[in-house]
């Protein structure tokens, strides 16, 4: 089985990462989050026995902490297009599971995602809830362009759309624990990371 793993990524410049925490705590100090929710991904991925793609969302960085991984630029217009060219290109590619993370969510590990890719064995898709009504983790082992379409991103409802998509197309959903990602100053405070208050 050919698996990969798909994990999108900003590229750490001030004002441009964490924009929605960086109101309540600064540009700096959102900067410092995410360099940090960065490490913890790249720590908690990079023994995984997949493939590892990191998608930048702006530009390659050829000197980072990614060395070492496939490193190919987000195409698209929103958020889910450039999921959907991703996870056309890698099967297109001939990966036979391909899974889709962020870099938001400190509270991941490498179980879950081993977990994630384990349970398409059996599910035609895996999806990680979180506390907002998004998702950490999605996953299949066939190209469903449906999950990228008609979508309000970084919304309370995508979650729920996707599970409706999901339904419609008779498919059968593993779904993870509910986990917490970082996207505002209240989360930050809620988490593990409220040091950085």
């Amino acid at each position: 089985m050919k698996n990969a793993l798909i994990i999108f990524v900003r590229n750490p410049v001030s004002g441009k990462v964490k924009t929605r925490l960086a109101a309540g705590i600064g540009d700096a100090k959102a900067l410092q989050v995410y360099e940090h929710l960065l490490q913890h991904t790249q720590k908690i991925v990079k023994e995984l026995p997949v493939t590892k793609f990191v998608y930048y969302a702006d530009e390659i960085n050829e000197d980072d902490l990614w060395d070492g991984f496939e490193k190919r630029k987000q195409l698209g217009d929103d958020l889910g297009e450039r999921m959907r060219k991703a996870f056309e290109e890698l099967f297109a590619a001939g990966f036979s599971k391909v899974v889709i993370i962020g870099s938001d969510c400190f509270e991941l590990t490498a179980d879950i995602i081993n977990n994630a890719f384990g349970s398409l064995d059996e599910s035609d898709v895996v999806i990680g809830p979180v506390m907002d009504g998004g998702y950490y983790l999605l996953g299949s082992n066939t190209f469903i362009p449906q999950f990228f379409i008609n979508k309000k991103w970084s919304t309370a409802t995508v979650f729920s759309e996707t599970l409706k998509d999901a339904a419609a197309l008779n498919l059968n959903v593993t779904q993870l624990p509910v986990l917490n990602d970082i996207d505002n100053e209240k989360d930050l405070r809620n988490s593990s990371l409220a040091f950085f208050v």
